[in-house]
């Protein structure tokens, strides 16, 4: 076994699993517990999925030495994959692989009207490239932290100037309502927050015991808390979403298949194209990663802000916090396993 893959990190597929499963239990038999949680939001943001989030995101961004950020530009290539990766591939194939799906295969299981509101909900997800998750993803990966922490800053920016006219563009929606509020404390929360804590973090310890110390001691006490945070967060995550789930098993599997050949397309298309530009792993994977993975927070957020709780664009972007897990744990697995085709 891989020397410093922890006991969390080696069994995590099992753990996530039980996770899900404990969290839908939860939902079912214990509804009192995800109905109190559920009012502890602002701009429908959980604030405790937030705190764990930021658990997740804490650890790593110690790890970021500044002077590794401000080198980023000399080696643009992953920024320029990431970009057209996700803002001028990702939405558009995102819309014509759920149409083709949800409106024509599946025709036989799905009236019109439903095949139109799971592609908007598809959309939604496919417009929205993760800002927070990917952190845990390109950790798990051994990702360059700082190359991530910058490419996770453009997206950000990217996404309050672009969401709106792609999603309007391709659900033909005039005058698409955004929720800046959601967006802009999101990115407060996930990104802004967990980053200025870990800058304090690393400068007070290193300035009291050094830098070896900081690398080799004091990182190690924290390299469980990412993964137990990831664990923690599915289990109140699929607690809050456990009615939605359960009462529509079927539909949930037909809006999972465009959404997982949708992750798998978009991390080949970037991770290959690092590949081919000769980038190495530690950036080429959180390149995959960052387009594979969605904001998923903004896309229910936006859903149910224009489509309502209980429509069925609200229930895909559900789909796709359920499918997004498993299928990102398979693609670092897949990325793992490929680390020696790099030249790093």
């Amino acid at each position: 076994m891989e020397k410093g893959i922890g006991f969390f990190e080696r069994y995590l597929t099992i753990w996530v699993a039980l996770c899900i499963i404990i969290g839908l239990l939860i939902g079912q038999y214990l509804p009192a517990l995800p109905q109190t949680l559920s009012q502890w939001e602002y701009a429908n943001v959980s604030i405790p999925m937030s705190v764990l989030i930021w658990l997740m995101i804490w650890p790593m961004m110690m790890k970021i030495d500044f002077k590794s950020v401000m080198n980023v530009g000399r080696n643009p290539k992953g920024i320029i994959i990431t970009c057209v990766t996700n803002w001028i591939i990702k939405p558009f194939t995102m819309f014509v692989i759920a149409k083709f799906f949800l409106c024509f295969v599946f025709a036989p299981f799905i009236s019109e009207d439903l095949a139109n509101d799971y592609l908007a909900g598809a959309v939604l997800l496919g417009a929205a490239p993760c800002t927070a998750m990917v952190f845990v993803w390109s950790h798990l990966t051994k990702g360059d932290a700082a190359y991530t922490l910058v490419q996770v800053a453009i997206n950000d920016l990217i996404i309050l100037v672009a969401f709106a006219p792609i999603v309007g563009l391709l659900l033909k929606v005039g005058g698409v309502s955004i929720p800046w509020d959601t967006l802009l404390l999101s990115v407060v929360l996930f990104v802004v927050i967990p980053l200025i804590a870990g800058i304090i973090t690393r400068y007070v310890v290193i300035k009291k015991r050094g830098k070896e110390y900081f690398e080799n001691i004091f990182v190690e006490k924290f390299r469980s808390i990412t993964t137990i945070g990831l664990l923690l967060t599915l289990v109140i995550l699929f607690s809050f979403q456990g009615d939605v789930i359960m009462e529509n098993p079927f539909h949930i599997l037909l809006i999972a298949v465009p959404l997982t050949i949708q992750t798998f397309l978009i991390f080949f298309i970037a991770y290959r194209w690092a590949k081919g530009w000769k980038l190495p792993h530690n950036i080429a994977s959180p390149a995959g990663m960052i387009g594979a993975s969605n904001f998923f927070e903004l896309a229910v957020a936006v859903a149910i802000s224009l489509f309502g709780l209980h429509s069925g664009a609200s229930l895909a972007t559900v789909a796709g916090v359920l499918v997004e897990v498993p299928v990102m744990l398979s693609l670092v697995k897949i990325s793992n396993n490929t680390r020696h085709i790099f030249s790093n």
